[in-house]
C-alpha cells in the first residue's frame, strides 16, 4: 500500500467529522472503518475507509441503526449485478407504489434497494429509469399531474436525504443548478450523488436560479466545475447572456436534455451529452462503465 494514501485516525476524523472516539467504537463493534498496520503496528485508515465512515454516517442520519448502516456499508463494497432483473423488478415496485400514492411502500423499496447495491446503481437502475418512464407516461397522458407531483416530492427528499453533508471533505467542488423557469432538478441531484461518489463536494442551488445567484455562489465557493442543467431548451437559452459572463470567469458546463452543442458553442460552456451517473463519471476523471455481460 503506498503510504501516501494512508492516514491516522486523526486526520480520518478531521476529513469526515466523526470524532475519534466514536470512529474507535465503530470500528471495534462493526468494523468499519477497517484499518491496516504499519511495520510499527499503528493503525493507518484509507480514502476508502473515509468513504465508507461517510456514508456510515450519512445512513445514521437518515435513521438506520448503526449496526444497520455498518451492514450497508460493508456489503456496498460487493460488486453489483449487471442491470437486468433486479434493477426490472426495483423499478416496477417503487412505480407500482408511487401509482397509488403510497410513499411508505415506496421508500420499503429504496430501503431494500440500497441495502442491497450500491447508490450509483440504484440512481442508474431503478430511479433514473423509473424518472424516464414518469416522464414519457406525463407526456403522453397516462401519468396524471397528481401522480408526477408526488412522485417527484418523495424522490427528491429521499435523494436529498443521501445528499447529507455531501457539501463536506476535501475534495474539488461543483456547483449544480437548474435555470431560472426550471422546475425539475432530480438528475441534477442523482448527478451530483455519482459525483460525491467520486470524491467531490457538491453545493446545489437546485431549481429556478438565477444566473446571479449562480455567479454570486461561485464567487464565494470558488468551485472546480458549475454544471447548469434544464430540461427545457428555451430556459437555458433565455439565460444564455448571463451564463455566458459566468462561463468567462468559471468553468462551466451544460447538462440536461435542453442542452445542446449549438448552444454550449455560444456561450462558451462544455456539455455533459451522458446520462447523469455517466457524465458524472466523464466529469470525475472516471472511465466508462463496461457494459453488461
Amino acid at each position: 500500500m503506498d503510504g501516501r494514501d494512508t492516514m491516522r485516525i486523526g486526520e480520518l476524523s478531521r476529513r469526515s467529522g466523526v470524532s475519534t472516539g466514536l470512529l474507535r467504537m465503530w470500528e471495534r463493534r462493526y468494523g468499519v472503518p477497517e484499518p491496516s498496520r504499519t511495520e510499527g503496528g499503528q493503525r493507518v485508515y484509507t480514502t476508502a475507509d473515509e468513504r465508507r465512515v461517510r456514508e456510515m454516517q450519512r445512513s445514521i442520519e437518515d435513521g438506520l441503526p448503526a449496526s444497520a448502516a455498518a451492514r450497508l456499508v460493508r456489503y456496498a463494497g460487493a460488486e453489483d449485478p449487471p442491470p437486468g432483473a433486479a434493477g426490472d423488478d426495483l423499478r416496477s415496485g417503487l412505480g407500482r407504489a408511487l401509482a397509488r400514492f403510497d410513499e411508505t411502500a415506496a421508500n420499503e423499496v429504496l430501503d431494500r434497494a440500497l441495502a442491497r447495491f450500491s447508490v450509483p446503481w440504484v440512481l442508474a437502475e431503478v430511479v433514473l429509469p423509473y424518472l424516464g418512464e414518469l416522464g414519457s407516461g406525463w407526456e403522453d397522458g397516462t401519468v396524471s399531474i397528481a401522480e408526477e407531483h408526488v412522485a417527484t416530492m418523495v424522490l427528491r427528499g429521499r435523494l436529498l436525504g443521501l445528499a447529507r453533508n455531501w457539501g463536506s471533505g476535501a475534495g474539488p467542488r461543483a456547483l449544480l443548478a437548474a435555470p431560472p423557469g426550471e422546475h425539475h432538478d432530480l438528475g441534477l441531484i442523482c448527478f451530483g450523488l455519482g459525483l460525491r461518489e467520486a470524491g467531490w463536494r457538491i453545493t446545489l442551488l437546485g431549481p429556478n436560479s438565477p444566473g446571479s445567484s449562480i455567479a454570486e455562489a461561485a464567487e464565494v465557493l470558488e468551485p472546480a466545475a458549475i454544471v447548469v442543467a434544464g430540461m427545457d431548451g428555451r430556459l437555458l437559452d433565455a439565460a444564455a447572456a448571463e451564463l455566458r459572463a459566468l462561463a468567462r470567469r468559471r468553468r462551466l458546463l451544460l447538462a440536461g436534455p435542453g442542452a445542446s452543442a449549438p448552444l454550449a458553442a455560444r456561450i462558451g460552456a462544455e456539455l455533459l451529452t451522458e446520462a447523469p451517473m455517466e457524465a458524472a463519471r466523464r466529469l470525475s476523471g472516471e472511465p466508462p462503465a463496461p457494459p453488461p455481460a
